[in-house]
């Protein structure tokens, strides 16, 4: 099988990037209110000449960009590389079979870039398979990568994911196995988590202005539009730390609300869009952008799933001013579990555990493991031939769990 699935990869390559192929495919890609209080929703995404770029951040902020750099957030979409795609394209490592004994998908590293493309392996000789190129990576790699390609100044879903779990190529979420299509698009609501700003083009609803596109979860995402408050600390008479006059919001200063609204535009769910995308702005209230509909009781939740709703029904969060921030630092990679459980101790005693006697103080670390089980994703999920693949996410619901886990 190896054998005949490097011919076939070899026919492909042949096939891509002979001369007599056309190249067809797609290359990549208001000043803000220095006020902290809750604004109306202004429902209008500001334009790019509000934006500063993170490397105007990290002039004065080099401490926090050099760790922020390195996160997941930041990471969680690029440009496609050989550094940035984590999938293999070792001959052999590079093919998704199917549940379809005569189709399988090949991912080819090439001069020019990066390709998937579906291979009739019964007919090798009429190679009438589609071709796209890898042009954005997204994910930074923990639970995998999914991959996306432009057609026009429309983006779409790459079929063939990378599934870090277990290292191997996965059919993309969305995607049925055995079948060989490239026309999922990417909904807006959808790079509106997974990139720091972008602008909507006319009509299909998957179409942009491809050089607006910035990938990353950059500063301004959380922060707000910067270059109004570049410009004034860099004006002769800088405004005062911590006033109005900053033009800029620290997220920190907020009121506990508006700091779960910022998160919750991404930690929320999908949701329900009630505004254009782009159009939030921290320190808005959620609910002027997204209808959100609460998690079931004591249901898990998937990292696509609400949880922000799920820490909010924890009796964890009713009795106290527990938001986001109080166990992330997201100016920093994601610690592990064991080094999360530091945060509950600063109010649950271990001795009042009923498991400390039986485990004694190596139950300090394990406040997480049983409390915010990991468990089966529902949405974040790939068809596989005989099976489900489904990722691996922690509950936000903070509670007591029949069985704790171990990790």
């Amino acid at each position: 099988m190896d054998e005949a699935v490097n011919r076939g990869n070899w026919r492909i390559t042949r096939r891509l990037f002979s001369a007599a192929i056309p190249c067809a495919l797609a290359a990549i890609l208001t000043s803000q209110s220095g006020s902290q209080e809750p604004r109306s929703a202004p429902h209008t995404p500001p334009p790019d000449s509000a934006y500063a770029g993170d490397q105007a951040c990290a002039e004065c902020h080099q401490k926090e960009s050099q760790a922020y750099f390195a996160t997941p957030h930041y990471l969680d979409s690029t440009e496609p590389s050989a550094k940035t795609i984590l999938g293999n394209f070792t001959p052999g490592k590079n093919v998704l079979l199917t549940r379809n004994p005569g189709l399988i998908f090949a991912m080819i590293a090439a001069d020019d870039g990066f390709y998937q493309s579906s291979v009739n392996i019964r007919d090798p000789q009429n190679l009438t398979g589609q071709a796209e190129k890898f042009d954005v990576v997204v994910g930074s790699g923990r639970h995998g990568q999914t991959y996306l390609y432009w057609k026009g100044n429309q983006l779409f879903e790459l079929p063939v994911s990378w599934w870090t779990y277990t290292h191997q190529w996965i059919n993309s979420p969305g995607y049925i196995d055995g079948e060989a299509h490239f026309d999922r698009p990417v909904a807006p609501r959808c790079l509106e988590c997974h990139a720091t700003r972008f602008d909507s083009a006319p009509p299909p609803f998957n179409s942009y202005r491809r050089d607006s596109l910035v990938l990353g979860i950059g500063c301004e995402r959380c922060h707000g539009p910067g270059r109004e408050h570049v410009e004034r600390e860099r004006s002769p008479h800088p405004p005062a730390a911590g006033s109005p006059g900053i033009a800029i919001v620290n997220p920190a200063r907020l009121p506990r609300g508006r700091q779960l609204d910022l998160c919750a535009l991404c930690h929320a769910g999908p949701g329900e869009p009630t505004a254009p995308a782009m159009s939030f702005r921290v320190g808005d209230a959620i609910s002027d952008y997204l209808k959100i509909s609460a998690p079931p009781a004591n249901a898990p939740v998937d990292v696509h799933g609400n949880q922000v709703g799920a820490l909010m029904a924890s009796k964890c969060f009713t009795s106290g001013k527990l938001t986001c921030s109080t166990c992330h630092n997201v100016h920093q990679t994601q610690q592990n579990a064991a080094a999360f459980s530091v945060h509950c101790l600063e109010c649950h005693s271990i001795r009042a555990c009923p498991r400390y006697k039986q485990l004694g103080e190596s139950i300090r670390t394990r406040c997480i493991g049983c409390h915010m089980p990991v468990g089966k994703s529902q949405t974040i999920t790939s068809a596989a031939p005989d099976t489900t693949l489904q990722a691996e996410m922690r509950t936000h619901r903070i509670a007591i769990y029949p069985q704790p886990a171990t990790r």
